[in-house]
């Protein structure tokens, strides 16, 4: 995986990293892409007191995760 920017990397690391546990394989999947949506959110609208407005844009992308992880 050197070829990608370390942002990527977090995103592909984040997913791939994340614990499925016993759940099913579409949960498990669900939960992965989720887990690359917070590291999507994490790298391109940082939480930091300098982004007006981007806020917006983060908590989005959050809900999209949050959705994804509470479908069954």
């Amino acid at each position: 995986m050197t070829d990608l920017s370390p942002a990527a990397f977090a995103v592909w690391d984040a997913a791939w990293d994340c614990p499925i546990g016993d759940c099913s394989i579409k949960q498990g999947r669900r939960r992965q892409i989720a887990a690359a949506l917070r590291a999507v959110a994490d790298q391109v609208v940082p939480v930091a007191p300098y982004y007006e407005n981007c806020d917006v844009v983060r908590e989005e992308i959050l809900d999209i995760a949050a959705e994804l992880e509470g479908q069954p």
